[in-house]
């Protein structure tokens, strides 16, 4: 006898519907050149349950085969009139309706202008991509959780029923007191760890992923004021300069400052220490500058220890500096080479001789 085709994760969604807790599910095709946002004919309730299993690629360029995004790069949803817009951290993921609406789903590209999904880049940057990205939606009488859970038993042959039955299971929320930058979204390649000596750390791991963690802080930026901590390198996402927008993959400390632009001190893979240069991304240009406060490979496998003079670097880089600071990132970019990267972070401190912040 002829062996059965798998079963297909639509066939299992239909076939299991009723044990799984199923309401709905909807299969939809997001082309590359529309911009968002593509309405779903799916209306969800305020705290309404919801998984998205996604898969294909948007290509960025006709002429760079390399450069490319995933439904983790690309894909996010919100619910219409008044959501807030979500991203996949991953190819599949699951999330809670924060209001009553339609399900909109939507490929991102260049940069958001808010939280509710209004689009701040100029929509004619779509004009240039190709591909597409296929989604199955899947809303739920109940919980995610219990759905998936009842589905990893009956179809145990689909491997993206477990896949996302294992990311709800094992959660990786941003260390306490930090979370992710709304325009770069919401990420897991941020963990708590501690240094050898027992110092709190974050770990930063991860491959072909990018994300901006992010700490509120109020401190004044004057002539003293100094930007300290502790990194380790182990594994560097790029091997090439990391300032041109086909390479622009790297590890960072920022400070963002009131007027919303940032200062972000690189850890080059072969830049010379002390360039800066504007973000080579168009959509980020205006807003981040970068710094070279560490190159190369030297350094790797070991704790190293930086101090930065805040206020000088920001005359220099940017421009009459403003008066405080605002906030302190942890960058990493690997989306561009599609690298992997392994570094840790520690002993953030701002001071200036009258005042100490300790961020982490």
């Amino acid at each position: 006898m002829p062996l059965s085709a798998p079963l297909s994760l639509a066939d299992a969604l239909a076939l299991h519907r009723r044990e799984a807790g199923i309401a709905h599910t909807l299969e939809l095709t997001l082309p590359a050149q529309q911009a968002p946002w593509h309405p779903s004919g799916l209306r969800v309730e305020a705290g309404q349950h919801y998984s998205v299993f996604a898969r294909g690629r948007i290509d960025w360029s006709r002429r760079l085969p390399g450069l490319h995004g995933g439904p983790r790069f690309h894909l996010w949803a919100r619910v219409s009139p008044g959501g807030r817009i979500v991203n996949l951290r991953q190819d599949t993921d699951s999330f809670i309706a924060d209001c009553a609406g339609e399900l909109e789903f939507g490929i991102y590209m260049g940069m958001w202008k808010n939280a509710f999904g209004e689009l701040a880049s100029d929509p004619a940057i779509y004009a240039r991509l190709t591909g597409e990205l296929t989604l199955q939606v899947v809303l739920w009488q109940h919980s995610a959780l219990a759905g998936l859970r009842a589905l990893a038993v009956a179809a145990p042959a689909v491997p993206a029923f477990a896949a996302e039955l294992a990311h709800l299971e094992h959660p990786a929320p941003p260390p306490a007191g930090w979370d992710y930058l709304v325009e770069a979204g919401q990420a897991e390649m941020y963990r708590p760890t501690r240094t050898p000596d027992g110092a709190p750390a974050i770990h930063l791991c991860g491959a072909d992923d990018q994300g901006i963690l992010v700490r509120e802080v109020d401190f004044p930026l004057s002539p003293a004021t100094r930007l300290d901590w502790r990194w380790r390198v182990d594994t560097h996402p790029s091997t090439v300069a990391e300032d041109t927008p086909y390479t622009h993959d790297y590890l960072s400390v920022a400070a963002e400052f009131e007027d919303g632009r940032d200062l972000t001190w690189i850890w080059s893979s072969s830049l010379p220490v002390g360039h800066h240069f504007a973000c080579p991304i168009k959509a980020w240009s205006a807003r981040e500058t970068h710094w070279v406060a560490r190159s190369g490979a030297q350094d790797f496998g070991r704790w190293v220890s930086e101090s930065r003079a805040v206020h000088a670097d920001v005359a220099a880089a940017i421009g009459p500096p403003p008066a405080r600071i605002v906030r302190i990132w942890l960058i990493v970019v690997a989306t561009f080479q599609h690298g992997r990267f392994d570094a840790q972070v520690a002993d953030i401190c701002l001071h200036d001789g009258e005042q100490r912040l300790a961020v982490l």
